[in-house]
């Protein structure tokens, strides 16, 4: 009879040190993601810009009720992120917009660990403006931009995801994504019209 505490007792002993041994955790590990070949095709439209933009890109008009003329988004469905670019006409008022540009910017600091900002220059075509990179694993929005002819044309772009904001994870697809804005900054051209929209 007294053969059966020690056999639980020597279960007990068992199950204690078998839990104390050098387990070490499999590091948290995320999808493999396939990313698509690198194409680009030209904005088509009769808008005051055009851009190179990747084929993988579907291009919307801008579906929100401030939405201006030339106010578009750029959907990448494979990746639940869009690019929301937004035109205004510059009737002596550039330093407005180059704040309202800051401020939104500013926004992010709260959740971003750095905002570190690039001068992009082509005097040949007159396209001048700042590329913001938001660093930060729950900044809304990784990566914002203006572009300015400094006379008559202002447009302003920043990405976003429509998914929790989770940074880390998301890095490949932010790097591969900021390879197609890098892209569309360099091919941008002004474009004259007939016509331009009053600013509002």
């Amino acid at each position: 009879m007294k053969l059966f505490p020690i056999v639980t007792l020597a279960i007990l002993v068992f199950i204690v040190i078998s839990c104390q041994s050098n387990y070490v955790p499999k590091p948290q590990g995320y999808y493999r993601i396939d990313f698509p070949a690198k194409e680009y095709r030209s904005l088509d439209t009769n808008f005051p810009y055009t851009f190179m933009y990747p084929v993988y890109g579907k291009i919307l008009p801008d579906p929100s009720k401030l939405a201006e003329p030339y106010w578009i988004n750029i959907l990448y469905l494979p990746f639940h992120a869009q690019l929301h670019i937004s035109y205004k006409p510059i009737k002596n008022n550039l330093n407005v917009f180059l704040e309202d540009a800051r401020t939104l910017v500013n926004k992010h600091i709260p959740k971003a660990n750095s905002i570190n900002q690039r001068e992009f220059i082509n005097e040949s075509e007159k396209v001048y403006g700042l590329v913001y990179d938001i660093r930060g694993s729950d900044a809304a929005s990784v990566c914002q931009f203006y572009l300015t002819d400094s006379v008559s044309n202002f447009v302003r772009g920043a990405l976003y995801f429509n998914l929790a904001p989770n940074n880390d994870s998301l890095s490949p697809v932010i790097d591969f994504l900021k390879k197609d804005i890098e892209k569309m900054i360099s091919t941008f051209r002004w474009k004259k019209m007939a016509k331009m929209p009053s600013a509002k």
